[in-house]
């Protein structure tokens, strides 16, 4: 029996394979495998192989880099792409494994491989439009000025965009030639081929009052003939044609809901040129809308055709869970692994319906499992983070739901202390998702296991807004931030005390993210029963936010339901921080100061009003570090952060 509990250094132990790639003939599997390398405080990842034939797992690639995006060609060798030399570019190795040789050397780096054929192969880089590939511009050797003339001119992953746009480039391997193939005003991006006819993502620069849009294109790559499938009227993404070339499946919404839609299942017939949502009628979420805090370098997974082009497989998210679902191009959908876990990654072998996928649970990071889903059967294929947790108190959480006053189902879960004794009371924190329109899952959660080692419970819950009950449940929050949502919460929290006799509630404390830290500062500026806060990456203050963040204009207008100056009364209402003289709860304000997304000054807002007014505020400031701080930020802040939630909470809850 072990008594050895989870702390946030123990982030450095976790390992996560990912992207599973099988081979043309079946018989190898290659995967990545994303960890920190403790010395450098840095993050490597590495290209691993099973061979189905004798069992066998061999590493490929080594070094202190990162060498992901493995994609096999028809013959068998693999492109992979590396930093080996610096920047990321585009290498290739034979089927064996062996030295890998570069292929690409833009200054600017490459990623996103696919083969066309053997001696052909895509790739994306980010480039201003007047740049070539072969001959960039050089770096200024002084600063400059930034101009702008977009409403997008800066990316919370990307920051200050300076003119760069995704661009999509083939290059010969035979000649070393490389040429543009799409010309286009924006990024273009998720590319997929077939019999010469390129599919990919078209994203525009953002059109006043409009919103986000990003379309698919097909273009004929004799002709040059490109053809925009969805004319603009909604977010698209990861386009995959079927293996005859006659139909191309994607995901995607018209917007229906705004940034609340259902993502769905599409499908275009490229003889007929019409266009069929396949799963219109269906109220699930085709894809993955989980979140979690140690799934760093996992990819989201294509749609996964059948050999006969009749078929596919995908991820779908339910009630907590993200599972594996079959589907025809007549539009019979049925699940075919429903379990309590979260699937990210997937892929299928296409005439033998056998597939690898990653599965994380609330007590296990992802491991790799081969499932054959004629017979159900699963093997687990990885034992990345068995010696670890064989060693480590985890704790698994109970499922609960509590009724909303209106009568909707608040579905959740509670995790209980690692350790406990008989009789004894102990506190509770409240976990706010962000999004809002994502969805806490049965997945691994380091944040909350390390909480729990600390003697807390923790609990988490999907209010209205989540993802992964249907479509009138994820939209019953927009234009209604603190409202029901916040009842949600509470009627949530109301539940557990009840249910859970061993929760003190006297002791009780809130956080969140994004979303949910806006949530939290809407908490603490309208009940004083929790005894501390945590507001992490927040929003206070949707006047500011509606011209500062990358995302500000259309998230106002369609989350909170106003613009500005026209509605600055309805959105200073919905804002933490016009409430700021009722809160009485020591808050902690946690922020990144390369945070585009809800940038720092939300954060510094709250922090200097509440300071002035001699409320008990803490500011920690996470440098060079943007929204995904949690997820892939530097490694040391990441434990640093995790350091300063639990020491907060453990002085004054």
């Amino acid at each position: 029996m072990t008594d050895r509990k989870i702390t946030s250094e123990d982030l450095y132990k976790i390992k996560t394979p990912a992207d599973p790639r099988i081979s043309p003939d079946g018989s190898q599997i290659v995967y990545t495998v994303s960890s920190i390398i403790e010395k450098t405080h840095t993050y490597q990842s590495h290209l691993h192989v099973i061979n189905r034939n004798t069992q066998a797992m061999e590493q490929w690639t080594f070094g202190e880099n990162k060498n992901h995006s493995p994609r096999w060609s028809s013959g068998g060798n693999l492109a992979f792409i590396s930093d080996r030399s610096g920047t990321p570019q585009a290498y290739v190795m034979k089927a064996g494994g062996g030295e890998g040789r570069q292929l690409t050397f833009s200054s600017h780096g490459v990623s996103n491989p696919l083969w066309i054929d053997e001696d052909r192969l895509l790739f994306l880089t980010y480039l201003p439009e007047n740049d070539s590939y072969e001959n960039p511009k050089k770096k200024p050797e002084y600063p400059v000025p930034l101009e702008v003339t977009q409403i997008r001119y800066k990316s919370d992953r990307d920051g200050f965009i300076r003119g760069r746009k995704s661009r999509l480039f083939q290059l010969d391997l035979s000649t070393g030639e490389t040429r543009e193939l799409v010309s286009c005003e924006g990024d273009a991006e998720s590319p997929s081929v077939s019999a010469g006819q390129l599919a990919y993502v078209h994203t525009p620069p953002e059109i006043p009052g409009t919103g986000l849009v990003s379309d698919i294109h097909i273009k004929n790559l004799k002709t040059g003939a490109d053809k925009n499938i969805t004319g603009g009227r909604g977010i698209f993404s990861k386009p995959q044609f079927s293996p005859d070339g006659r139909c191309l499946a994607f995901f995607g919404h018209e917007k229906e809901y705004k940034s609340a839609t259902l993502q769905k299942l599409w499908l275009y017939n490229t003889e007929h040129e019409t266009l069929q949502c396949l799963t219109g009628e269906w109220d699930m979420y085709a894809g993955d809308a989980a979140v979690s805090d140690s799934l760093y370098g996992a990819v989201s997974p294509d749609v996964q055709w059948t050999a006969d082009s009749q078929g596919f497989y995908l991820i779908v998210t339910d009630r907590g869970s993200t599972g594996v679902y079959y589907g025809s191009i007549e539009g019979l959908m049925y699940p075919v692994r429903v379990e309590e876990e979260h699937v990210s990654g997937l892929a299928m072998h296409p005439s033998e319906h056998w597939g690898v996928l990653s599965i994380s649970t609330p007590i296990s990071p992802s491991e790799l499992f081969e499932a054959d889903f004629r017979t159900g059967e699963i093997v687990k294929l990885t034992h990345l983070n068995q010696q670890w947790l064989e060693g480590t108190l985890i704790s698994a959480p109970q499922a609960f739901e509590a009724e909303a006053e209106d009568g909707w189902s608040i579905h959740g879960w509670l995790m209980k202390p690692a350790v406990m004794e008989e009789g004894k009371k102990y506190p509770l924190i409240l976990q706010i998702h962000g999004g809002p329109h994502m969805m806490y899952a049965n997945t691994y959660f380091h944040e909350f296991q390390v909480l729990a080692s600390q003697g807390y419970a923790i609990l988490y819950v999907n209010p209205r807004g989540s993802h992964g009950y249907g479509q009138d449940f994820v939209n019953l929050n927009r234009g209604d931030y603190g409202g029901s949502d916040y009842k949600d919460l509470m009627t949530a929290v109301d539940a557990a005390l009840e249910d859970f006799s061993f929760v003190d509630q006297g002791r009780l404390g809130v956080t969140g993210g994004s979303y949910g830290g806006f949530m939290t500062n809407w908490i603490v500026g309208h009940t004083n029963r929790f005894k501390a806060a945590v507001t992490q990456r927040s929003i206070s203050n949707w006047l500011s936010f509606y011209g500062v963040s990358d995302i500000g204009t259309f998230f106002t207008e369609w989350e909170v339901g106003g613009t500005m100056p026209g509605d600055a009364m309805k959105l200073w209402d919905h804002s933490p921080l016009k409430y700021a003289d009722e809160i009485d709860t020591p808050l902690l304000i946690l922020h990144s100061e390369k945070d585009y997304r809800c940038p720092i000054e939300q954060a510094e807002q709250l922090y200097i009003l509440l300071k002035r007014k001699g409320k008990n505020v803490k500011f920690i400031r996470f440098p060079e570090q943007n929204h995904e701080l949690s997820r892939s930020g530097h490694p040391l802040l990441r434990v640093e952060r995790l350091n300063a939630i639990t020491a907060w909470f453990n002085e004054h809850v």
